[in-house]
């Protein structure tokens, strides 16, 4: 259930408080809370390919990855139940909409969602700098879950080891490290290549 207000019933100052910032356009709505999915269903197709994040904290990098997860035709997104970006407006306006077509979900922990995926057929790549595989040297066909870390800390320790490898994108530049929705970007349009190729 959501309620909207609109600048033809309220004035602009109301709207801004409403909304929390000036940025609201001349819309406000009120909406229930995000309905995440259940974290068990996302690996049901024999194709899934999902990206699980590790502790990833600003909600705008949380939806550009949903935005390339969709583009990409993923199954959705995995996160942390606890410690980590919501899916906020902030998040929804950064995915540019995806997460409406996209299923995110929360695990309570990660690590052992992970393990649970890997009993389910799932095999399983996070993305680290300086890792021994290259990204384009794995098979990404079938059931996948592609895991990325946080913004500074990368994936902890307890999730890269439920991880059956973990793979790496090449550097020519200075900058050690792409921003996790431009590794994920690179991560997953690999994979769709790939399936697309047969």
């Amino acid at each position: 259930m959501h309620k909207e207000w609109t600048s033809d019933e309220l004035p602009a100052s109301e709207l801004t408080r409403l909304a929390g910032s000036p940025d609201h356009q001349g819309i406000v709505a009120e909406v229930d809370p995000y309905p995440y999915a259940d974290p068990s269903t996302l690996l049901a197709a024999p194709d899934a390919l999902v990206v699980a994040l590790d502790q990833v904290q600003d909600p705008r990098n949380l939806g550009a990855v949903c935005r390339a997860a969709e583009v990409a035709g993923a199954a959705g997104v995995v996160i942390p139940a606890r410690r980590t970006a919501r899916v906020t407006a902030v998040a929804c306006k950064a995915s540019a909409g995806a997460v409406e077509h996209l299923l995110v979900a929360r695990a309570s922990n990660l690590a052992t969602w992970l393990a649970e995926a890997k009993r389910a057929g799932a095999w399983v790549y996070g993305a680290r700098a300086g890792a021994p595989t290259r990204y384009d040297a794995v098979d990404w066909h079938g059931r996948v879950v592609l895991v990325l870390g946080g913004e500074g800390k990368g994936i902890r320790p307890r999730v890269a080891g439920a991880c059956d490898a973990m793979v790496e994108i090449p550097r020519a530049g200075r900058v050690g490290s792409l921003n996790v929705a431009a590794a994920a970007s690179v991560l997953l349009f690999e994979a769709m290549r790939q399936r697309r190729a047969g």
